[in-house]
């Protein structure tokens, strides 16, 4: 169960990212106690590790400014991610205790593809696939030696679509047959992707293992941009609700 302060950060996060405050707003510890009906303590914590991620930052005097994010800054943060997971994943294979991570990453895998060939995309199976999705990932980051890699993976996992094992699914995947058939096969080569990752870990083929990591942590806001219908620009708002899917 989540600590008061950190249920609290996560809620003045997304208000943030939602835009309810406005870039350099002042926000008070007064009326985010009444807002969110809490003491100052766990206000005043919340805003702490808000400020360590670097999204509101401490006046000259007492209290502090929103710092707004934008659809930019999370593009630059999975470019970072995407670095980080083909670093690991290129550590890991030259790791000698690889093989025992190996089942973890391979019962994903399976999983995964089962739950594919089901050819049903409904809330359930897209959490079961989150569930081994993130399993695969963070599998890697656990075992690639490098306690750093891990540690700022965490750092920024707050951001949307940050998150260990993030997946983007059609939001209309099941309105027609065709929009079902591109989403699963879109689904099939992110599992391939994982099967070569996979196969070149256990290989100890480190080149191979970081140069497909690479592409396929890549893909996730290429797939969010193909899925809008509108043709409008990206959105904090659109990243937010293909987080929460």
């Amino acid at each position: 169960m989540e600590s008061i302060d950190t249920e609290l950060a996560t809620r003045i996060r997304n208000d943030i990212i939602l835009g309810t405050y406005a870039e350099g707003e002042r926000l008070s510890e007064t009326r985010l106690c009444d807002t969110h009906k809490v003491s100052r303590t766990p206000v005043r914590l919340a805003l702490r590790t808000l400020e360590s991620e670097g999204i509101v930052s401490r006046g000259e005097g007492r209290g502090y400014t929103v710092k707004s994010l934008t659809v930019d800054d999370i593009l630059k943060a999975v470019q970072v991610r995407g670095h980080l997971e083909s670093l690991a994943a290129r550590l890991m294979a030259q790791a000698s205790d690889r093989s025992e991570y190996l089942p973890h990453m391979a019962t994903a895998i399976e999983t995964l593809e089962d739950l594919i060939d089901t050819g049903n995309i409904d809330k359930p199976t897209i959490q079961q696939m989150q569930a081994a999705n993130k399993t695969f990932h963070t599998t890697i980051l656990d075992a690639c030696g490098n306690e750093y890699v891990e540690f700022t993976c965490k750092h920024i996992s707050h951001l949307p679509m940050l998150a260990a094992g993030s997946m983007v699914f059609d939001r209309a995947i099941n309105e027609s047959p065709e929009r079902l058939e591109r989403g699963l096969f879109r689904l099939k080569i992110g599992n391939a992707q994982h099967k070569v990752i996979y196969e070149a870990i256990s290989q100890g083929d480190a080149v191979r293992a970081e140069g497909m990591m690479r592409e396929h942590a890549n893909t996730m806001i290429e797939y969010i941009e193909t899925y809008e219908k509108n043709g409008a620009p990206l959105s904090m708002s659109d990243l937010v609700a293909y987080t929460n899917e």
